[in-house]
């Protein structure tokens, strides 16, 4: 003879599936719904695109560069704030002298290399073209620069 508690709880499970699949049904329909939506957007938005790149080859004007984020990166330069600080102390330069150099304020490099901030795409080829550099180079562009100031 089953117990009355597992017969009220063999019960209770079919219930629950029960509603529960009902409830599926509607969130499947709706996600079937947004998939298709989805997909039309997408379709229309290659299609504009298309159309724009059409008629800007048309007018002969250059296509605007899309942004990825605050600022796109200058043509794959990699930016490191503890390689900057790095480079700075092997070179003997003070955070002035790395400013002058870069064309940059002496505040702004002390916040690239304590990570709180990135250059921005116009300082990152000068950034790059430092690390190139040794203690005389660098040296002898400073004295070059500091008297033109």
């Amino acid at each position: 003879m089953p117990n009355i508690a597992s017969v009220l709880k063999e019960e209770i499970t079919r219930l629950a599936r029960k509603e529960i699949r009902g409830d599926i049904a509607d969130l499947r329909k709706a996600l079937a719904t947004q998939r298709a939506d989805i997909a039309e957007l997408k379709r229309k938005n290659r299609e504009l695109e298309q159309t724009v790149r059409r008629l800007q080859k048309a007018s002969g004007t250059a296509p605007p560069a899309a942004s990825a984020g605050p600022e796109p990166e200058a043509s794959g330069l990699r930016f490191s704030a503890k390689g900057l600080a790095t480079h700075r102390k092997r070179l003997g330069l003070s955070v002035a002298d790395v400013g002058l150099l870069v064309g940059a304020s002496d505040q702004s490099v002390y916040l690239w290399e304590a990570g709180t901030v990135r250059p921005r795409a116009k300082h990152l080829p000068a950034i790059a073209a430092l690390r190139t550099l040794g203690k005389r180079e660098a040296a002898a562009r400073l004295a070059a620069i500091k008297p033109a100031r």
